[in-house]
């Protein structure tokens, strides 16, 4: 007669990973629950504006939200674009030399001292943009002398620029310096976890310095970059201190060397302190149009880093 087969032995539950597996569990949904906090918040506040819209726009801003929030949508979106556009080739370069061009015991220096941007608090970018805005006026000038046919440097209705050079395009550049740190460091770590191998057989094959970076460093990272730019991207988008600072009150306009051109964090920055009632439900949905912007540039994000990485 056999023997029947014995039982497998039962798996051995160890105490500590029972724990950090329901410790990483709770935080995962910790972060969803705050997440839906925020939603729900937000929405809870806003209802007051959804019936004012309903009944009586006349009661809120330019009469109507629509007619509110849209130009302050366009205005975040172009502030944020122009410091991408700014910032992203600068962080490419710096990320490059610091890892492939500088000498080695000078890289980890110069990655320090671009860190310690991030380091820096808005209001003190808001007190350097504001030092800044002013040099800037005879450029501003300049420009919409010898290229105010193109509406981005179009000047206003007397052929002037803004005479005090608080414009979107300040706050733009201002911006680019605040996102700059980001957008390298998370390039440069990338650039750093490209194989040895790969550089050094594209080197052995005759290509050039540039080469290799082109073939083997630029693709393995470009998963990398799209994170660091989406990133930079939404630090761009969110920024309230350093740019209600330095814009100037004014209407949305075309060109970027003229007063105008207000974002929803400014706007909120600068109206929160004494709104009350329908005032400041309006402003809690305009922040709620803010974090739907963020949300979908976040997704927008995931796409386009699976994108990427199937590619390469």
């Amino acid at each position: 007669m056999e023997t029947p087969p014995a039982a497998p032995p039962k798996p051995v539950v160890r105490v500590g990973d029972a724990v950090f597996s329901t410790a990483t569990l709770a935080a995962g949904i910790l972060i969803l629950a705050i997440l839906a906090g925020v939603a729900l918040f937000l929405i809870a506040q806003s209802g007051g504006v959804i019936e004012a819209q309903l009944n009586d726009p006349e009661a809120l801003s330019s009469g109507g939200f629509l007619q509110y929030v849209w130009p302050l949508v366009i205005g975040t979106l172009i502030s944020a674009a122009i410091a991408l556009v700014v910032a992203t080739p600068f962080a490419l370069g710096i990320a490059l030399f610091t890892t492939h061009m500088a000498p080695r015991r000078w890289a980890p220096v110069l990655g320090y001292v671009i860190d310690l941007l991030a380091a820096i608090p808005s209001v003190v970018y808001g007190l350097w943009g504001i030092a800044l805005s002013g040099g800037l006026v005879p450029v501003y000038q300049w420009l919409a002398d010898y290229a105010g046919w193109i509406p981005l440097f179009a000047p206003d209705a007397q052929g002037y620029v803004s005479q005090s050079g608080r414009t979107i395009l300040t706050a733009s550049f201002v911006l680019a310096i605040m996102i700059l740190p980001i957008i390298t460091s998370l390039v440069r770590e990338v650039f750093l976890q490209t194989p040895r191998l790969q550089e050094e057989a594209a080197l052995a094959l005759g290509a050039t310095r540039w080469e290799m970076i082109r073939m083997a460093v630029l693709p393995f990272g470009a998963s990398g970059i799209a994170s660091a730019i989406m990133l930079g991207l939404g630090r761009a988008l969110g920024e309230t201190m350093a740019v209600a600072m330095i814009l100037a009150p004014g209407a949305l306009t075309a060109s970027l060397v003229v007063s105008g051109n207000q974002t929803i964090a400014s706007e909120i920055a600068q109206n929160f302190p004494e709104a009350a009632g329908l005032r400041l439900s309006e402003l809690i949905s305009i922040g709620l149009v803010l974090f739907v912007i963020t949300l979908l540039v976040n997704m927008a994000a995931r796409a386009i880093v699976a994108k990427t990485s199937v590619k390469g």
